[in-house]
Parts: C-alpha cells; structure tokens; sequence
C-alpha cells in the first residue's frame, strides 16, 4: 500500500451475500444487469471489478477512489459501498447503473464497513480517527450523522441483525467494541487475540467471530448478552486470518490465512478445523453464496470459485491489480 493507507496492511502490501437470484431482463431493447454481483476492490489499479455470478464474468470496471479496501453490498439500499483509505472517502456505486454516484469524505482513513439490514445506516472505521463513522445510507448529504470514538485502528465492522449494535474491531488494542446504536456510544468491550482485523456476525448462533492477524487464530465471541461479550473459544487458524465467510446454510466457516497462501475450512458448530485448502495468492476477502464460495487473491489478481461443501476449485476470474475486497462483497439490487 501507498501514503496514508499504509498502516491498514498488516505486513507485507496488499464477509456475505444477502439476497437472493434475480432473473436477467430485457427491458425497452436493453439488457438489465444480473444479479447477484461480487464488487471486488481492487487496491492496486483504483477500481472494482463487478463480477455477475451468473456468468462468473467480470462484467464492468468502476474507477472508484486511490487504494480501496473495503466494500459492503446491500440490496435494500441498492448500493455497493466502498472505502477508500487513500482519498479518505467513500465511493457509492449504484448497484442497476454500475457507476460512482455519490462520493462520501470519511474521516482520516475509513476501512471496515458494513450497513444495517434495512440499508438504512451505513458504518464506517475511520483507522486514523479512532472514530465509526455513521451514515445516512439513502441520502446524497455528505456529512455524517455520527462519529463514535472507538479505539486504536478500528478495522472491522459489522452489524447485529436487529440494528441495536454495531461491532468495530480495536486492532491495536486486541479488543472488539459494542457500540450501542440508539446511545451512540461504546456499551461493551471484550479482549481478544492479537490484532483483532476482520469480524464476522453470526446471527443463528448469535456469535461474532474476530480474527486476530498476529495470533493466527479466531476468537468466538457470545454476544446474546450484548453488555456482557465475553470469548467462548479460540480457533488456531493459519497465519494471518484475514476475511471469512459462513458457506452451507452457515454449517461451514472459511477463514482466509494471509501469509500462508491458504483458506481453513471450519465446522462452525464444534469449531474444529476440517481441512485446509492450500494454493491460494495472498488471500484476503472472502464471500459464499448458494454452493459457492469466492476467495479474492491480493498477489495473484483473481478471484477463485470455490465448491462450499468440498472446497474443491472450480473457476478462477482475473479482476484488477491487488484485489481485497474486504467485506460483504456480494449482493443483489432489490427488486424495484
């Protein structure tokens, strides 16, 4: 990485989808866009490639802000939103069009993001701020409407189902923060491993997992009392956990190793691992959807379809230069 987004990078340079298929129209003469779509942020050339799952093509390339990290797509707000720590902004990409339409300032270094299930409020980790940063999701204004303090390099973020918290990884302090909605404050904080990144919510069980880059491990987070997080088992993973996923109706939870070129494949009922998928290129964000489950490589530039019960390879898609897509990366507009 490059100027002020260095930090974000835990060493060496450099979540889900929500809706169901929507059948491709031919409206008025013109072909409609398909969906679902994986928005892939690609650091190195400034951009995102939009991936129609249908085809398992790349099917547009939208020039967004300088080095983007992080995206999260949502079907209610029929937006893809994308972080871009370089610029300091947010790049809003109508998810019918294909095209930047709105651009957001966002702090000193935004990173994480995720929006709430109505696609009303989008939140984002301001890195340099130490602040999360909130959204009006539907609105042009370009201001927010909240900065929460938080801690030390807030990287990951991500939303409880029923919008009354928000969860924000405190990298440099090795803690998550339960940041209370309506309050606009921290309620709760919970230590975890080293370097907590990337969090992952998971509504059923009720969990939040945290995976800390330093200590090559996931922390299980129980979050039923949200005033009372407390860790209820540390999974050894590969090194530098990075981005994960929940594949086969959330029987499954694939976690990226970073610096060991491969993806764990855990049970997320016992939370033992079940294998480890090897020959990856540096690999970072990760999304499921149906039977498949989509692994972006940072250093090989491509996107590798995954079968979700056997992790077995299937495709590989090229996208752009140094893909991250960190986040929920997949998502359908909804219909109108």
């Amino acid at each position: 990485m490059t100027g002020t987004a260095t930090p974000v990078r835990n060493t060496r340079p450099a979540g889900a989808a929500r809706h169901g298929w929507i059948a491709a129209l031919l409206l008025c003469g013109t072909p409609a866009w398909a969906s679902p779509f994986a928005y892939i942020t690609n650091q190195g050339s400034h951009d995102v490639s939009v991936i129609d799952l249908a085809s398992q093509q790349v099917v547009a390339t939208v020039a967004v802000g300088r080095s983007p990290a992080g995206v999260v797509a949502s079907g209610r707000a029929g937006r893809a939103f994308v972080s871009n720590p370089d610029s300091k902004t947010i790049s809003v990409i109508d998810m019918r069009l294909q095209k930047v339409v709105n651009t957001l300032p966002a702090g000193d270094g935004p990173v994480g993001l995720d929006i709430s299930d109505d696609g009303r409020h989008l939140y984002v980790a301001d890195w340099f701020g130490a602040r999360l940063l909130v959204f009006d999701a539907r609105a042009s204004a370009a201001s927010p409407l909240a900065a929460i303090p938080v801690g030390r390099a807030p990287a990951g973020v991500a939303a409880h189902t029923d919008g009354a918290a928000v969860f924000v990884a405190e990298r440099d302090d090795d803690s998550v923060a339960v940041v209370d909605t309506a309050a606009r404050r921290v309620r709760a904080r919970v230590r975890v491993g080293s370097h907590p990144f990337a969090l992952l919510y998971d509504a059923p069980r009720q969990r939040l997992y945290a995976l800390n880059v330093q200590s090559d491990d996931v922390s299980v987070i129980d979050m039923r009392d949200l005033r009372k997080p407390a860790v209820i088992a540390t999974v050894k993973v590969g090194k530098a956990p990075y981005g994960a996923a929940l594949a086969q109706g959330g029987a499954l939870l694939y976690v990226t190793n970073q610096h060991d070129d491969s993806v764990s494949v855990v049970d997320a009922d016992s939370l033992r691992v079940l294998r480890t998928l090897p020959g990856f290129g540096y690999p970072e964000g990760i999304a499921a959807h149906g039977e498949r489950v989509y692994v972006v490589n940072w250093m090989d530039d491509n996107v590798q379809v995954l079968d979700a019960a056997s992790g077995r390879k299937l495709a590989t898609i090229a996208t752009g230069k140094n893909s991250r897509g960190f986040g929920a990366f997949i998502g359908a507009p909804a219909e109108p």
